[in-house]
């Protein structure tokens, strides 16, 4: 009995080394390729890692904030993202978003307005995603998950706005990584609870099906008050972590190509 062969998917030819930063994930994700263009793409995830850390590691700590980049600036979710960052940056935390427009360029605006510090991650897209104009600094990222992990990476809380898919990726990814002990307990802000509802009905749900602990529904807490907001970023974040302002930052080297928000 002849034995069947087993398919085989067609290498790629040399694509690593000469396709376009925005399409750094559809390469990395289509599969084996010779072991040369694994390499090349094991150093590029690495350059982005890297160029993440240079440029974020004196930024202070954070509070992220994700949402649409398609909300205009006369919708009341702009306006409430706006002074969400600016509440953030009061209460001595560096504001960082994806870098873009809509609900990200909100946040970083409120923070820049009230004298706060204001970042931006990025991504290269196929329909290019300009950073926004109210940033201290921005890091381009190639590969969606490299700056998925650097918007977690310093931060110790998460507020998120009404967004799509993406949106939903980042929210469930925070939540996931606190359930399961990757992260510490930081607090998570659902802002827009008309939006939200039928996704917080359906978190209940899974609760009450048992695909989830109990507990894990104080995982997050949905608000559309900025100040009920500040206060449980409050309590669960600055008080239990032990942070406090401080009269200077950490020294940076510029020679390994690191940046203060003063420089």
């Amino acid at each position: 009995m002849a034995t069947e062969t087993p398919i085989e998917a067609p290498e790629s030819a040399g694509a690593a080394l000469t396709a376009s930063p925005e399409r750094a994930d559809e390469i990395f994700l289509e599969g084996p390729r010779s072991r040369f263009e694994e390499f090349i793409t094991l150093l590029r995830v690495m350059r982005d890692f890297l160029r993440g850390f240079r440029t974020l590691h004196f930024v202070g700590p954070c509070v992220t904030v994700f949402g649409s980049s398609r909300i205009k600036r006369d919708d009341p979710q702009y306006d409430l993202a706006r002074k969400m960052g600016a509440a953030i940056a009061r209460l001595g935390f560096t504001v960082m978003t994806g870098g873009g427009p809509g609900i990200m360029e909100a946040a970083n605006r409120g923070a820049k307005e009230v004298g706060g510090r204001s970042v931006g991650c990025n991504i290269e897209l196929a329909s290019e995603q300009p950073a926004n104009a109210y940033l201290d600094r921005c890091v381009r990222m190639h590969y969606f998950f490299v700056r998925k992990a650097v918007l977690v990476k310093y931060s110790y809380a998460f507020v998120v706005m009404p967004g799509g898919a993406g949106t939903l990726d980042e929210l469930f990814e925070a939540v996931t990584l606190i359930q399961t002990g990757k992260i510490k307990n930081f607090p998570i802000v659902i802002m827009g609870t008309d939006y939200w509802k039928e996704l917080i009905g359906f978190i209940n749900k899974m609760a009450q099906h048992g695909m989830i602990a109990a507990a894990d529904l104080s995982l997050i807490y949905a608000t559309d008050s900025v100040e009920e907001a500040v206060a449980h970023i409050r309590s669960r974040a600055i008080e239990p972590f032990g942070l406090k302002r401080v009269a200077r930052v950490r020294r940076c080297f510029p020679w390994l190509g690191e940046r203060g928000l003063s420089g």
